[in-house]
């Protein structure tokens, strides 16, 4: 099943941070990537997502403003596979 992207929009990128926004239209997805560095997620919204990961598919609940982090390696698809809209901001450091 083909999904739409979900849209990144770059805010900062400088020495030490990379900052992304990333919002997520229901049924939209990232598609699979690698992340090149730590990274810290700041949900703008609350939601559900899905996480396609080499070890299995699992779902992950956004609170927004509650944050959580990932290390350099991640690799993984992100979905939302909902009726509902969600955002949230990358923060990769460098």
């Amino acid at each position: 099943m083909e999904r739409a992207q979900a849209t990144s929009h770059l805010q900062i990128e400088n020495s030490q941070v990379i900052v992304t926004r990333w919002d997520f239209p229901p049924g939209s997805e990232t598609g699979w990537h690698r992340h090149g560095h730590d990274y810290v997620i700041v949900p703008i919204t609350g939601g559900k997502m899905r996480l396609e990961t080499l070890e299995g598919n699992r779902d992950v609940i956004l609170e927004a403003g509650v944050c959580y982090s990932r290390v350099e390696g991640t690799e993984h698809n992100v979905i939302n596979d909902s009726d509902s809209f969600f955002s949230f901001v990358e923060v990769e450091i460098k």
